[in-house]
């Protein structure tokens, strides 16, 4: 595969921003690593990793404070387009979040924009169900947990 250009696609607000300064650490056919800086400055963090889990509808992100400390992991669900004119990654947020806190506790958030979308036309009834059903995977994974099998992908690269 060759390198991806990768763009985040968001429905609320309506924009799509390539990440021409993200990083890609590796790439699978499966799996695409990267690390960033902040698109715009941030006072809770600063920095961080992403893993886009290409076949499981989710990408993880570590978030970083200034100081190098463990902010929060933040996990989107999205969708994945994949051009092979380029070849190019579009990922669709598809609004729902899971944050999980260094405390231990786990916070779901964004669904009443996941169903501000769903009034406003913004997102398909197949792409809500999707967004429903990888959420309720990615709950259940941590639920079991086993949210560490997705951690180390980042871990075992040391980001």
């Amino acid at each position: 595969m060759d390198r991806l250009t990768i763009y985040r696609k968001r429905l609320i607000p309506d924009e799509c921003i390539l990440l021409k300064d993200d990083i890609i650490v590796s790439q699978t056919e499966d799996v695409v690593v990267t690390k960033w800086k902040t698109l715009n400055p941030k006072t809770a963090f600063q920095h961080g990793a992403s893993c886009y889990f290409l076949k499981k509808g989710i990408k993880i992100s570590k978030f970083y404070r200034a100081d190098n400390s463990l902010f929060c992991w933040y996990c989107d669900i999205v969708r994945y387009d994949l051009s092979e004119q380029g070849p190019v990654l579009t990922v669709t947020d598809l609004l729902a979040d899971v944050i999980l806190y260094p405390d231990g506790s786990v916070k779901v958030a964004d669904l009443d924009e996941l169903a501000e979308a769903f009034e406003k036309g913004l997102i398909s009834s197949e792409d809500l169900t999707l967004s429903l059903k990888q959420l309720n995977a990615l709950l259940v994974c941590i639920y079991e947990n086993r949210f560490s099998e997705l951690q180390d992908e980042l871990e075992r690269r040391g980001l």
